[in-house]
Formats: structure tokens, sequence, C-alpha cells
């Protein structure tokens, strides 16, 4: 009997491609036999290295393949290596629908939005107010009618020496969800006065000037590291599972620590922690102003306040008697 050839395509942002290693272990639960197969966007493929074990990635370059049309060519060039049983397309985008289409998979999975119905044999209604993990997971169920329990997110964690140390991230993608300079400042310097830990400070190649502006303006550098710009993304896994703590916005590296295991403590602005929050409870504890009428919003900018008031007004007090409730754990 020939095995049934499945092709997922993962999601485009870090945190999302995080969150999509628990569909990819319940594929791989219900389809036991599978050769399963992911695309996954050029930038973050590294990290799918760490994910369920698969057969072969495609790795999708967004600058080489720009627009529907790029879309259609890139799943084109897939169809001409390799005919699929199953195309679980896991963005919302149109340009995945279209790429679904070319590479001609016999059903081709997701949910309903635009006009991604035209090029999906099996197109579902998202269900609302549930988290990102669940909505993956929902896919499967709608399609399979199967129900799937005990959902993880977890990326397998490479050996690394332990650190008595914790990890800083002031970044996200959008300005309403990281630090502001003066509120980032202010809380690393007062953790920095209140634990003896080593303190590292990250973020990308792009992120990495702010961070140096933060750095420059501490009032102690003492035991204090800035490796922004210095980690890929697997040795910034590996970085996060040998750490005491992550301390970090609502943002990709958020869910990477989550998924390797780490105690995580999250500072929430923009975005509802209740659909993006890091998925596994048992090491994660959120924090969030939750004093202000607009919380939490959605949008990208703080067009109310300019700046995002709900991390300017977040209690540095607090914050230090969150870290030092994982430290003494």
């Amino acid at each position: 009997m020939q095995q049934t050839k499945i092709l997922i395509r993962l999601p485009n942002w870090l945190g999302d491609l995080v969150m999509s290693t628990a569909f990819v272990q319940a594929v791989k639960e219900i389809y036991p036999d599978a050769i399963i197969d992911i695309i996954v966007k050029k930038g973050i493929d590294v990290l799918t290295e760490q994910f369920p074990s698969y057969r072969k990635k495609y790795i999708f370059s967004k600058q080489h393949y720009k627009g529907l049309r790029g879309a259609w060519k890139f799943g084109k060039e897939i169809a001409a290596q390799e005919q699929y049983d199953l195309f679980f397309c896991l963005p919302d985008s149109l340009s995945s629908a279209v790429m679904a289409k070319a590479v001609n998979a016999k059903q081709r999975i997701g949910y309903k939005k635009e006009l991604r119905s035209l090029f999906l044999t099996h197109s579902y209604q998202k269900k609302k107010g549930i988290h990102r993990v669940e909505e993956y997971i929902d896919l499967l169920q709608q399609f399979t009618n199967k129900a799937i329990g005990n959902i993880t997110v977890t990326l397998n964690k490479h050996a690394s020496d332990k650190r008595n140390a914790i990890i800083v991230n002031i970044n996200s993608e959008a300005s309403s969800r990281r630090l502001p300079k003066e509120k980032a400042v202010s809380i690393i310097d007062t953790i920095r006065k209140n634990i003896q830990e080593e303190i590292i400070l990250i973020g990308s190649d792009k992120e990495k000037p702010f961070v140096d502006e933060v750095y420059a303006a501490l009032t102690d550098k003492n035991n204090i590291a800035n490796l922004s710009a210095q980690t890929d993304l697997q040795q910034l896994a590996a970085l996060m599972g040998s750490c005491k703590l992550v301390l970090t916005t609502d943002s990709g590296p958020a869910h990477v620590a989550n998924a390797v295991g780490s105690n995580t403590l999250v500072l929430f602005g923009a975005g509802n922690e209740n659909n993006t929050a890091p998925y596994n409870k048992v090491n994660c504890q959120i924090i969030r102003l939750g004093q202000l009428s607009c919380e939490p919003c959605l949008k990208n900018k703080c067009e109310l306040y300019g700046v995002p008031k709900c991390l300017l007004l977040l209690d540095e007090n607090k914050i230090v008697t969150e870290v030092k409730k994982f430290l003494n754990q």
C-alpha cells in the first residue's frame, strides 16, 4: 500500500511557526505511517531543525518568489518534484492557498478567508476566541473528524552548559509590543539592583541599534552582556534553554523560550494573551497592566498615546518580584 504524502505550509511569523509544532506533532499522530514534508519561510527555516521529525523541507523566499505569481511558481516547482495527497495550509493568506493549488495536492485544507476557498478542496470556518495553537489543531480536527488531546508546543533542545543568568528581550516586531527605551532601561536597572545573576540582552540584526541604545543608557552594566545580533535562531534557542529565566515582551522569542522549556515571564502590551501568549502554562507567567480601557488592543502601533502606555505604566517592582519567584524555584 502506497504511503500517504502530506505537505504542510507552515506560518510565516516566528511565534506562529513555533506554535505550529503542536500541529505537526498531531499530524504525525493521526497519520503515523505518512510521509510528512514542510514548507517554511526563508529566514526562520533554521528553527525547523528542532521540530517534530519530518522528511524534507522546501524553503520559500518571499523576495525571490514575489506575490501571487511567485507563490504559484513555487508551488509548480514542488509539483514537478512530488505528488502530494494532502496539503495543510496554516497561513491565512491568499498566496498560500494559491501555492496549495499550484502544488496540485489531491486534498487542500485551510481556513476560509478572502478568495481562498477557490483554491482549496476543503475550507473551514475558524472558531473565534481560541488560542492560535488550538486554531491550527482545530483545522486538523475539522478535516479528520478526530479529537486531538494532549496538545503541547515543543522545540527539541540542544544540550548546552547551564548558565546562572536571565535573558531579557525588550524587542517585538510591533512598536505597541516593544518596551519604550526609558522603560526598558528602568526595568533592567531595577532588576540589576535586586538580583546577582548575569543579565543577557538579545535581539536580531535589525533590533541591535535599539538594544545598543538601551545598553548604553544603563546605570550599571556590571554582569550585563549585550548579545544582540550575535546568535542565529538555533543558537538563541540553545541559549534560552541554558538560562534560568527569559523575561520578554510578547514576541517570537517568547514562544521559542516557552517551547524549549525555559521559565518565561512575558510583559504584555498590545495583543490578547488568551489568543497569542506562549502556550505551555507550566513554565510561563504573564504580566499585564490591566488598567486601561483600551486593553487589550490588537494595534501594531499605539494610536491613542503614541507610545504603549500599557507597557510604560508597568510596575518595575512587580516585575522584579516575579523574576525572583522564578529564580527561587
